[in-house]
């Protein structure tokens, strides 16, 4: 065997200084494209998120728009005497990346329910508005209204500027660790029909 075919000689062995340069020029190519695609991919993915918690977002279906966005329209919470509001994903959609994620894959739902048209007419909202409610009440009671509590908490409320009736309320809530959709279902949207005594408490 000559020089030329020893698998111990030539720029092109295993363990030449060549090859492992290239392999280190690849894996570091690898790890920039990789970076960066993952800055992209998370860009993205961030960016899609965001746009759909928007009120343009929430309300661009007529089922949305026709309904319970008409009703919210009413309330404190669009329009009040210090220019705060608080739009749709204020109320439904959680905060922190986590439960964010996970109220997301819920509403595909919801999704579902837009292609198959179970809430396209006025008359098959209402047909359903109680227990769609029912569902929102009990996510808001499990999560403590976390999304209440973003806004509103009962340790920095200043009782002393309370109606007697409120304030009386509130600090049974407190003492009795009531949850804020515990007494203020209906806040932003009517209530339902046909709702229980079980609803009412």
């Amino acid at each position: 065997m000559t020089d030329k075919e020893s698998p111990s000689s030539g720029p092109a062995r295993l363990g030449s200084p060549q090859r492992r340069s290239r392999v280190k020029y690849t894996l570091l190519t690898l790890l920039v494209a990789g970076f960066f695609s993952g800055i992209v991919f998370w860009g993205g993915f961030n960016t899609v998120m965001e746009w759909t918690n928007t009120e343009k977002f929430c309300i661009s279906c007529h089922e949305m728009e026709d309904n319970v966005y008409q009703e919210y329209k009413e309330t404190i919470h669009y329009s009040n005497r210090t220019g705060v509001r608080a739009v749709c994903s204020d109320c439904h959609v959680p905060k922190d990346w986590t439960h964010k994620m996970i109220r997301k894959v819920q509403a595909s739902r919801e999704v579902w329910g837009k292609i198959t048209g179970s809430i396209d007419t006025r008359e098959k909202f209402e047909a359903k508005r109680l227990q769609l409610a029912r569902n929102e009440w009990a996510r808001m009671k499990v999560s403590d209204s976390r999304e209440c509590r973003n806004c509103h908490s009962l340790e920095s409320m200043n009782s002393e500027l309370q109606r007697q009736r409120a304030r009386k309320q509130h600090e049974t809530a407190r003492e009795d660790n009531m949850t804020c959709i515990d007494c203020h279902k209906g806040i932003a949207h009517h209530k339902p029909e046909g709702m229980t005594e079980a609803d009412e408490e």
